[in-house]
């Protein structure tokens, strides 16, 4: 059983790993993904086991407030309550730090007495819950940034309640310090928080498109009811510049439909009877009346938000450098700080030793670390949303950085998917050979298939029922008709019930080939009677997408059931080699061929097809993209979907996931650079070139470390694959 909880309190990576670690020892939990950005848990338990009130319980004696079940939660406005809880605090700290300092140095009576007083309703207001928090991690063992924070504090204000008390110098006066400290800190998380929800915008934009009420026609009369209450077959009526309500069929009207939200395509598609749309689009110009087939969480707008939302959760490979880091990072800092604060207290006195364990301490912060991957995966696969490449897997994102090979299904990839008949060559009238081939036919939904029911359909010829009917995978479909045995498909279905083809048939079947046509061969008892030619046009970016695929390193290679002739001839017009095609292969050996691919390919290869047929190719590869308009198929397969039939998405997705990746590893660099250069300096590297961090200083380096990471992360939002 999986499920989502959404978790308060958690302020870095350690704590994403503090959580992770001990639930993950509960018995029944197999396996759970703790979110930082998202500030959520999945996991994945066994309800015979534990239930999921024993994981709360266990997360919440962690220290951290788990508010539930995340469909249950997303929509209340807890955000926006502790953001503007947080901003209180901020200007209430500001005053409160500007009246300390300002104390510090003016002459009056009582001086450290008044500041002490000063202090206390800060100190309980703002700092007291980073005690709190730091105390809650200490009691699980866990040290994260509250603990750092609170020793930072703690040590500052003991410092000036021994001035107080007589027993420290003025200079160790440090009300002001701690004040400040907290105020800043909690500046940073309202900064990061405010920064980390414009990383999901993407999400929103899409649950935006989802409709709440819609119009329906009942008993004849044109009722709005909320979404919740249509069901499916219900009528639906959608004037223009209305969205479409639910997944439905058009039974009557015409219009334009901009469904660019969904497929990234911005010019709007025509919509007529018969026609298929998606809820969350919209209706342009035409009324529309349509018949509703999917609704709730079966619609593909949906399904979008929901692949999209696991996207972002999951975790990819390259996010393991920085959890190492982060298991290490805190306890090398702790150790930094008591060891630099030891040796200045030698060598430059008590106070010196102090500030420098404070600054250390404060400026030791893992959320870049943990941000840095995270966050970039979130704009990324968000940004891949909107512009109709659905992103399913973050896994993608380390292929990217290797990727050697793209391999290419011929049918409904690189070409068009709409066959149609061209040629008919036969003794017969060719409304005789589609007569029979298309009785049989009608029983198929093979592509092919349906260009010969549509031939037969253009030349009004009225198709019987055969009398027996079975189709042979690849090969095509054979079957009885008036007492006679009927074999419609390929040269190897001939070739296997023993039927001679002639030697003008075999001319005829060879030229033909060699205009990338496909041949069907319609045979009757052992005789063949007429060959169907079938053609598909080459889609319009075939040749760009494989030209800019070889520019950026990456081989194409296609993968097609078809003749060897015309899959060379497809193969050559769109810039493939003649090494790199594989003609004639059967559903189930595409995926030993992509197998033989990825062995000898010094790295990562990814296929493409157009759905469910290639399934098992697509999941042998080490992505699969799935083309398609949207359909549920599509979405079902690959770790992409790409939802616009367009191969100019295929160099898109490629460019995102290299971009993705470039900028996890920015994040990753700056994250460790920040900590890498700062904390010697907190520590008293440069002292001797008289330059000092100072507590203050170090919380807002702190601050802007995670601010640069995710603002770093935004940058993706306005990446445009094309450009």
């Amino acid at each position: 059983m999986e499920v989502k909880l959404k978790i308060s309190g958690m302020t870095c990576a350690v704590c994403v790993k503090t959580i992770e670690k001990s639930v993950s020892k509960m018995d029944g939990v197999e396996s759970i993904v703790v979110n930082l950005l998202d500030e959520s848990a999945v996991i994945n338990f066994d309800p015979k086991i534990v239930n999921i009130e024993d994981i709360g319980i266990k997360i919440e004696r962690l220290g951290y407030e788990v508010l539930g079940i995340a469909e249950e939660v997303e929509e209340l406005p807890n955000k926006e309550t502790e953001l503007k809880e947080k901003l209180k605090k901020i200007i209430v700290g500001a005053v409160f730090s500007i009246t300390l300092f300002s104390i510090m140095y003016i002459q009056i009576p009582y001086k450290p007495y008044l500041a002490f007083l000063v202090s206390i309703p800060p100190l309980i207001y703002i700092a007291l819950p980073i005690f709190k928090a730091g105390f809650n991690s200490l009691k699980v063992k866990s040290l994260n940034m509250d603990v750092m924070y609170s020793l930072g504090m703690g040590v500052a204000y003991i410092s000036a309640l021994l001035v107080t008390l007589g027993l420290l110098p003025m200079n160790f006066m440090f009300y002001d310090t701690t004040i400040m400290l907290a105020t800043l800190l909690t500046l940073g998380r309202y900064l990061e928080e405010r920064a980390k929800g414009r990383t999901s915008e993407a999400i929103k934009k899409l649950m935006g498109l989802q409709v709440k009420n819609a119009k329906v026609i009942r008993n004849n009369e044109e009722l709005e009811i909320p979404i919740e209450n249509v069901i499916v077959g219900d009528t639906l009526l959608i004037r223009p510049g209305e969205k479409i309500a639910v997944d439905g069929i058009v039974f009557e009207g015409d219009s334009y439909v901009d469904e660019s939200m969904i497929t990234g395509e911005p010019i709007p598609n025509p919509k007529k009877k018969g026609d298929s749309v998606i809820g969350g689009t919209i209706n342009k110009n035409g009324i529309l009346k349509i018949t509703a087939e999917k609704i709730g969480k079966d619609t593909v707008l949906s399904q979008i938000i929901q692949l999209v939302k696991n996207a972002q959760i999951s975790k990819p490979d390259i996010q393991n450098l920085a959890d190492k880091a982060v298991s290490y990072f805190i306890p090398v800092v702790f150790t930094i700080a008591l060891i630099s604060s030891l040796y200045w207290f030698f060598n430059g006195g008590i106070l010196l030793a102090v500030t420098t364990f404070i600054s250390v301490m404060v400026i030791a912060c893992p959320c870049a670390l943990g941000l840095a991957t995270p966050t970039a995966i979130t704009v990324g696969v968000g940004r891949g949303a909107e512009l109709g490449i659905l992103i399913k897997d973050s896994k993608v994102f380390d292929v990217a950085g290797n990727l050697k090979c793209m391999i290419f299904d011929k049918t409904g990839t690189i070409t068009k998917g709409e066959p149609e008949v061209d040629e008919i060559i036969s003794d017969y009238s060719k409304e005789e050979v589609l007569l029979i081939a298309g009785t049989l036919e009608k029983n198929s939904e093979h592509p092919l298939a349906l260009a010969i029911l549509k031939k037969a359909d253009e030349l009004n010829i009225s198709l019987s029922e055969p009398e027996k009917f079975e189709s042979i995978t690849g090969m095509g479909i054979t079957g009885i008709i008036k007492d006679q045995k009927v074999l419609v498909g390929n040269r190897r279905l001939m070739e296997e019930n023993n039927i001679s083809i002639n030697e003008d048939y075999t001319k005829e079947i060879s030229r033909l080939e060699e205009n990338a046509k496909t041949v069907i061969i319609v045979a009757i008892e052992h005789r063949i009677i007429g060959i169907i030619g079938i053609s598909d046009k080459i889609k319009e970016n075939a040749k760009i997408t494989v030209q800019n695929l070889r520019e950026m390193g990456i081989e194409s290679y296609m993968v097609t059931g078809d003749n060897e002739k015309a899959a060379k001839v497809i193969g050559k017009e769109v810039g493939i080699l003649e090494n790199h095609i594989f003609s004639n292969v059967l559903p189930e050996k595409k995926s030993e061929i992509v197998k033989s691919i990825k062995e000898n390919a010094n790295g990562y290869v990814e296929f493409i097809g157009d759905g469910i047929n290639d399934a098992p190719a697509l999941s042998t590869a080490d992505v699969g993209i799935a083309v398609g308009s949207g359909t549920d198929i599509a979405i079902e397969s690959g770790e992409v979907v790409l939802m616009n039939d367009d191969l100019k998405y295929v160099t898109g997705f490629v460019k995102l996931s290299k971009r993705v990746l470039k900028q996890i590893k920015l994040n990753l660099f700056w994250a460790f650079a920040y900590n890498s250069i700062l904390i010697p300096v907190a520590a008293g590297a440069l002292y001797s070139y008289n330059i000092r961090f100072e507590p203050e200083l170090a919380a807002f380096a702190m601050t802007l470390s995670s601010i640069t990471i995710i603002g770093l992360s935004l940058l993706l939002k306005r990446y445009d694959p094309w450009k």
